[in-house]
């Protein structure tokens, strides 16, 4: 089949990689003509491990483009997903405005049957209205389809899932259109579960905001493990054990951050309030995850006495491992609560790079491990790259001034911390007199 992926960020890219990877022919479609021809030359515009071979091999085979030319795109294929970037507004409703262009091309440039794949994640009800736009913007009526597929990534692991699926959800309204999208998928081995639009589309939103749950469920057990003198990572432990909880998303931390989480439970809750509703557990989760960051800060103020006039180094800028995504990274709000606390701070990120707006002569990004804790006082953890827990930590030790490390992630072994001469500090994690952790 020729398929059109209309938008070609992280989303488009992936799912059109997919369908090439399937066999399908694939165009991506983006009015950014620089993005456009940086694909064209087989080269991602975005951090995702393994995807740039994958990328590569597809534009060097044909059997994937990329194009800003609109009409002809829509003009020469019959099946159109829509990829686009549905970010959060102000009062955090979903901005559709992409999807509304996206939409109004469609129908200026329909002369034929379109199906029409909503993949990116929007609000209940969105179909319905992508329909009303086409429709709308036809110069005379032509039939079309419209069909939710959501989208079940993982940064960092994008590539797998896509390949791998734990389900295949689609929301159609006539049966010929859900048996079309499925046939795209006949390759993989995954459950489908078909159903109406709406319902499609409030389960891509309750699976995010039931992680983002889990992680400030855990975070806010970890404030009470710290003043209890009980170790989180043991609970989290035990919790994980449990076949009806799992072990995933209950890792204490700085809290979620990304272009999902944040977003999507700002949607929720704002849909809700529409219908004049409270959904109070979100609510929670969302305000443990924005003050989870203040209240690291106060508590491990306490040990370092004051943060005020020191230099900090802070490891990890992107909001998880793998990515160079920095929406809603916790790492920024860090940064900026430091900053206003009149400190020097050192950055370093495997691949992301701090944005202009926060560099200046009292943040600075370095392009070492070592050269970025150079006479720190204090190290702070954001992120869980693998090259920050393989570190020479003995060696670190030796060149700063003070050795204070906060651990956001709990991702050091606090124990070998304290023997290496660091005064270690997890989240909801207690250290002894002694240097040994409880």
């Amino acid at each position: 089949m020729n398929i059109l992926i209309m938008g070609t960020g992280y989303v488009g890219v992936t799912t059109g990689l997919l369908f090439a990877e399937l066999g399908h022919q694939v165009t991506g479609l983006d009015p950014d003509r620089e993005k456009v021809n940086t694909l064209s030359e087989g080269l991602l515009t975005f951090y995702e491990p393994g995807l740039d071979r994958i990328l590569w091999k597809h534009v060097r085979a044909g059997s994937i483009r990329f194009t800003t030319d609109a009409s002809a795109a829509i003009r020469d294929h019959s099946i159109i997903f829509i990829c686009v970037g549905t970010p959060s507004r102000e009062d955090g409703s979903a901005d559709l405005r992409y999807m509304g262009q996206a939409a109004t091309q469609i129908g200026q440039h329909t002369k034929e049957y379109k199906l029409v794949v909503m993949k990116s994640t929007v609000p209940v009800g969105t179909c319905e209205q992508l329909t009303h736009i086409i429709r709308e913007a036809q110069p005379a009526p032509i039939s079309f389809d419209v069909v939710s597929n959501p989208e079940f990534l993982r940064e960092g692991n994008a590539w797998h899932d896509a390949l791998h699926p734990d389900r295949i959800v689609i929301g159609a309204l006539h049966a010929s259109a859900a048996v079309q999208v499925r046939q795209l998928y006949d390759p993989l081995d995954s459950p489908v579960l078909v159903t109406t639009p709406r319902t499609a589309e409030l389960m891509k939103y309750a699976a995010n905001a039931f992680l983002a749950t889990k992680i400030s469920f855990i975070n806010e057990i970890s404030r009470l493990c710290e003043v209890i003198d009980v170790p989180v990572t043991e609970v989290s432990a035990a919790l994980g054990m449990d076949h009806r909880i799992g072990p995933h998303f209950l890792n204490a931390g700085l809290g979620y951050g990304g272009s999902c989480f944040p977003k999507d439970i700002q949607a929720l809750l704002h849909i809700a309030a529409g219908h004049d509703l409270t959904l109070g557990i979100l609510e929670q989760a969302d305000h443990v995850n924005r003050t989870q960051i203040p209240h690291l800060l106060r508590t491990w103020e306490q040990a370092i006495g004051s943060f005020h006039g020191k230099t900090i180094a802070v490891l990890g800028l992107s909001f998880k491992p793998d990515t160079d995504d920095l929406r809603e990274a916790p790492a920024l709000k860090l940064i900026s609560l430091l900053a206003a606390r009149e400190t020097a701070i050192r950055v370093h990120d495997p691949v992301a790079t701090l944005p202009s707006t926060l560099r200046s002569s009292q943040i600075q990004q370095f392009g070492s491990i070592e050269e970025t804790l150079a006479q720190c006082d204090a190290v702070i953890l954001c992120s869980e790259w693998p090259t920050y827990k393989e570190a020479d930590w003995a060696r670190l030790h030796s060149l700063m001034r003070d050795h204070y490390c906060f651990d956001g992630r709990n991702m050091l072994d606090g124990n070998r911390m304290a023997a290496l001469g660091f005064h270690y500090y997890g989240v909801g994690i207690v250290q002894s007199r002694e240097g040994r952790m409880l």
